[in-house]
């Protein structure tokens, strides 16, 4: 079924003021909310979709920490207040019911996920609004704390700009490294996740007006090249491979979505929207395709129409 879809990416402050982004490239796409200000970099391995000029690689999955990723979502962000770290979520939701179109071993898969990959992990996949998120804190695979003094900043985007792909590593920058001192953060990414996940730490940190964020989220199990949710063998249980695209297109195609969440308010800081469109319903932007003239569709009754 791969070759009757195509894949867009767009993104945006919210669910609705979304914008189709470039893929695989260096150039950041910058997103403003009232809560924060943000630059996003979207890289897929292997990739085949909207704008359809994208490259299908980039330099990001040579770097010897990302040989076995598939994709990542590498953003930074500066807030316009101060945001709590046990507020900031991180994770995926829909605006529909998904429960009837979960495939087999999704059961299996959700274990293997909190045990494994992310124990902070919480949500209701069988809600009729289903969500699933993790506090930003724990769940983010890199996080950097920028420096606050805005020279010290300019100089952190000096050396950004001279690298050929930003790779963002677990530390600090500038005054940053005291925060992390302060709080005692581990040195090591998983350490830093696994410190995390007692809720008092997460309370214990903020996320200061005016400072500069870098994350990376990435991993080596869904698949946006085949639509497939590979995930490892942990414990008695066996490694597994879920064909997502079957379920995914039958519901509709309800995008699949990336948000950066305040959960004390519910709003949305920012959104990625990943879309599963019909190739022949689409141009090269994502929008809908203009019908050719005098072409026809069946309808539901078996009469013909024009094609959308």
């Amino acid at each position: 079924m791969a070759d009757k879809y195509i894949l867009s990416v767009t993104a945006g402050p919210n669910y609705e003021d979304q914008h189709l982004i470039p893929i695989n490239t260096e150039q950041p796409t910058r997103i403003t909310s009232p809560h924060l200000t943000a630059s996003l970099n979207v890289r897929i391995q292997n990739y085949r979709g909207l704008p359809k000029d994208s490259p299908t690689t980039s330099p990001y999955f040579s770097h010897p920490h990302h040989s076995k990723d598939l994709y990542s979502l590498g953003f930074t962000f500066t807030p316009k207040e101060d945001l709590n770290g046990h507020d900031l979520v991180f994770g995926n939701d829909f605006d529909h019911p998904i429960r009837d179109k979960l495939p087999p071993g999704f059961n299996q898969a959700f274990k293997i996920a909190t045990w494994f990959i992310d124990p902070g992990l919480y949500g209701d996949v069988y809600a009729d609004e289903p969500y699933l998120y993790g506090p930003l804190l724990s769940s983010i695979n890199v996080l950097r704390i920028g420096p606050k003094d805005d020279k010290e900043q300019e100089k952190v985007e000096e050396v950004r700009a001279n690298e050929e792909v930003l790779v963002v590593e677990e530390g600090a920058d500038g005054d940053g490294e005291q925060v992390r001192e302060e709080l005692g953060l581990p040195a090591e990414s998983a350490a830093r996740q696994k410190w995390f996940l007692q809720e008092g730490r997460l309370r214990d940190f903020t996320f200061e007006k005016g400072r500069e964020y870098a994350l990376d989220f990435f991993n080596p199990y869904l698949d946006f090249n085949d639509f497939s949710l590979k995930l490892p063998a942990y414990g008695f249980l066996p490694g597994i491979n879920i064909p997502v695209l079957g379920s995914w297109a039958s519901s509709g195609q309800q995008p699949l979505r990336y948000v950066l969440k305040n959960r004390k308010t519910d709003e949305p800081l920012f959104v990625v929207v990943f879309t599963l469109l019909p190739k022949d319903q689409v141009d090269e932007e994502g929008k809908p395709a203009e019908k050719k003239e005098g072409e026809v569709k069946k309808t539901e009754d078996g009469g013909d129409d024009d094609l959308d």
